[in-house]
């Protein structure tokens, strides 16, 4: 009897299946301070409001989670290299920062002092990013601010909020393991010009415009909030989504149609009184009028029939139902 080949790729499939199978849906409730150098504000706003659920296969979530076992290694050498440093303000925690009353946050890799051609007396930043030989060559050609702008505005964003001036950005290769070190000075102007861009994001009623009206151009391409900006995807559900919904300059959530503010639960669910943000549906059809009191939008499609977001019409679940793309 003939043998039977043995599957190929079985054991890399279960891998890549349990990394799906144990990922999270990637929603978080503040808008990341490593996003915020961003290019395309737009992203950002259709990021922080939850407009879609993006998915990653098995092997990209093991590749990002390489990147964060490489921080206990960066941490565990600066240590033995006689630097003193701080992941956090106690045991598994690590230092955060907020602005925009919490709607913008992030977490520190860690602070440190002594080390090498920096302060032993005061604390400094420490940001850790991992490279492939591509990037990692440009980094080392042309600095960080050059090669990595968002990396770089993410560092003025943690200086800007913590009062540190000084950044130590250490990057390693994933090909052959080489380490890069740059010291970054803080840009105050810089700083808070990107926090008043993030402020400016979080309090938009309506997403900003797209950095592009070509859906092939580089930076739309491949973007994950592409069909809704170039095709006809139709946003989650959710009071994220939700014209009735406001972000609160104390960092909560208000539902102005019901009157009271959202949990984070909550939000993730929304209700049936959900009316989807006009300008997220601009691309099945054009606003039309609308009734705030009885709670209905109106569009017009291009083949000239009409589509109501309400009790008259469809619901937002069944508009999403329907075109879906």
């Amino acid at each position: 009897m003939a043998s039977l080949p043995q599957p190929q790729h079985a054991l890399s499939a279960a891998v890549y299946r349990w990394w799906q199978d144990h990922a999270d849906d990637g929603l978080r409730p503040h808008l990341g301070a490593s996003l915020i150098g961003h290019p395309c504000a737009r992203h950002l706003w259709l990021t922080f409001r939850w407009a879609i659920n993006a998915t990653w296969e098995g092997r990209m979530l093991r590749l990002f989670h390489r990147g964060q076992r490489e921080e206990a290694i960066l941490v565990m050498e600066l240590r033995g290299i006689g630097a003193e440093v701080s992941e956090g303000p106690a045991p598994g925690e690590q230092w955060r920062v907020s602005a925009c009353g919490g709607h913008v946050g992030g977490s520190l890799d860690g602070v440190a002092r002594g080390i090498p051609g920096g302060s032993s007396q005061h604390w400094e930043l420490l940001e850790f990013k991992t490279h492939n030989a591509k990037s990692f060559k440009e980094l080392t050609d042309k600095g960080v601010k050059t090669a990595k702008r968002q990396h770089w505005a993410q560092m003025q964003i943690y200086l800007a909020l913590t009062g540190m001036t000084r950044a130590n950005y250490i990057a390693v290769c994933k090909d052959d393991d080489s380490i890069y070190h740059e010291r970054v000075h803080a840009d105050p102007d810089e700083g808070q010009a990107l926090l008043q861009r993030a402020e400016s994001v979080v309090f938009a009623p309506e997403p900003p415009p797209r950095i592009s009206q070509d859906p092939s151009w580089f930076q739309c391409y491949g973007c994950q909030h592409h069909g809704l900006c170039h095709g006809a995807t139709v946003p989650l559900v959710h009071c994220r989504t939700c014209a009735h919904a406001t972000p609160a300059p104390d960092g909560q959530w208000l539902c102005e149609f019901h009157n009271s503010y959202l949990t984070e639960a909550v939000q993730r669910v929304g209700c049936s009184d959900h009316r989807f943000i006009p300008v997220l549906l601009e691309r099945i059809g054009e606003l039309v009028d609308a009734s705030q009191e009885q709670n209905w939008v109106r569009y017009r499609r291009k083949d000239g029939s009409v589509l109501i977001n309400g009790e008259e019409g469809m619901s937002s679940a069944e508009i999403a139902a329907r075109f879906v793309a």
